[in-house]
């Protein structure tokens, strides 16, 4: 029976300790549950989560929208078949009424179609990636995963202003082997800031925060990290970088500010120092390295930037079509960002997979650094074969939970783990 019998919404914490929306939709004997993650470094143009405003939690509690799924969207869903997403996600997207889904709540609507997918899973007897590929069409792979090791920008409140440095474990033929890689990595950056004097202090997403006087000093500890675990840097293990300029942008000056090493740059001399950091270090991805809005910017860099490295947009796509096809018209990158909570629906983050397969980008399904324990989005990278993942570092159990479903996948199914950056 997969039939919606019951639909309700509580309150619940994130992995900062901020209030989130986690949904239950039974269906027959069988229940689904999903609990909606948020990001500190955020797009403009994502779809809008409800907040409560006041005092209780600063503001950031989710009263308002736990009552949208209890009020508005259970009776909506309740009577529908579990089984067909799609028709519910357009369903509870008409009644929100607004593109963005601000009346009820991004993270409303999310709540119930995360837990709509998993309830039809478990009616349907499938795992979630299963259930997830059988609907699609797709073939399943493991991602090969991106792991954040060291952090600054808003993930680290202070330092360098560049976000996310990470590796990638490209020489890894099984996902157990590309787990163990990022682990050695890990494990001597970190030895590597405690020779140094340093506490190995994490941020958000559980990458390390060390004192940094400048961004290359960053990618440095990454490569002597790589050096230290015994791989070769650009063979055995690459780097991908989160730039999120948009967070350093001076949109009236137009202009970006590098406060930490005393540098206003223009549109063409932060390409040029984007350019730089690929041509010093083993780089093979970089994310958002321009404004969420500088759509000249990003395709002038991407036709900078050598064949083996990938543009990748977040805050410049967050999850949406319509700016994926506009990217793809413009040549303005190479790989979209693929974050649920962006997109506010599981259909139209699945819709983005698909459009960006089409058209020869490449997905990169990510976790948000206000995370929980939900793993959903590992069977979603398995299930659509997305070819990559971004969950966050090799630490707290938000992060853990997710490479962990991962290695669970591995051991029932052996799939083969994906190679975006092969030959």
């Amino acid at each position: 029976m997969t039939e919606i019998t019951d639909v309700r919404a509580w309150e619940v914490l994130d992995s900062r300790g901020d209030p989130t929306v986690r949904a239950a939709v039974e269906a027959g004997d069988v229940t689904g549950r999903f609990t909606v993650p948020a990001g500190a470094s955020t797009g403009r143009h994502e779809a809008v989560e409800r907040r409560d405003g006041g005092d209780r939690y600063r503001g950031l509690g989710v009263r308002d929208a736990v009552a949208a799924v209890n009020d508005d969207l259970a009776p909506l869903v309740t009577g529908r078949d579990a089984t067909d997403q799609s028709e519910l996600d357009a369903a509870m997207v008409d009644h929100d009424g607004t593109a963005s889904l601000e009346r009820l709540g991004a993270n409303a609507v999310l709540a119930v179609s995360g837990a709509v997918a998993r309830a039809a899973s478990a009616a349907t007897d499938r795992p979630l990636h299963d259930h997830l590929a059988a609907t699609h069409d797709t073939a399943q792979s493991l991602p090969l995963p991106m792991v954040n090791v060291i952090s600054g920008g808003l993930h680290a409140e202070g330092g360098i202003e560049v976000q996310d440095f990470l590796v990638v474990p490209t020489g890894a033929e099984t996902y157990g082997e590309a787990l163990e890689a990022a682990w050695d990595v890990r494990r001597a950056v970190r030895d590597g800031i405690v020779a140094d004097g340093h506490r190995p202090l994490v941020a958000d997403e559980g990458g390390f925060a060390p004192p940094l006087a400048r961004v290359r000093d960053a990618f440095e500890r990454l490569v002597r990290g790589i050096e230290s675990a015994g791989y070769e840097p650009g063979r055995d293990a690459a780097i991908a970088v989160d730039v999120a300029a948009s967070h350093f942008y001076d949109a009236n000056a137009e202009t970006y500010e590098i406060e930490s090493e005393g540098r206003t740059l223009d549109r063409a001399g932060m390409a040029d120092l984007v350019a730089e950091w690929v041509d010093a270090y083993p780089v093979v991805s970089v994310e958002d390295p321009l404004a969420e809005d500088d759509w000249d910017g990003w395709v002038g860099l991407a036709d900078r930037l050598p064949a083996g490295v990938q543009l990748l947009g977040d805050d410049l796509l967050v999850t949406n079509a319509d700016r994926l096809d506009r990217a793809f018209e413009r040549g303005a990158a190479s790989a979209v960002l693929v974050k649920p909570n962006q997109a506010g629906t599981l259909t139209r983050a699945v819709e983005v997979v698909r459009e960006a397969e089409r058209a020869g980008l490449a997905p990169v399904v990510s976790a948000r650094s206000g995370e929980t324990c939900d793993a959903t989005i590992a069977d979603l990278a398995v299930g659509l074969g997305a070819g990559q993942i971004k969950i966050g570092s090799l630490a707290r159990s938000e992060r853990l939970a997710k490479y962990n479903r991962l290695l669970e996948i591995d051991r029932e199914r052996s799939l083969p783990l994906a190679d975006p950056f092969g030959e």
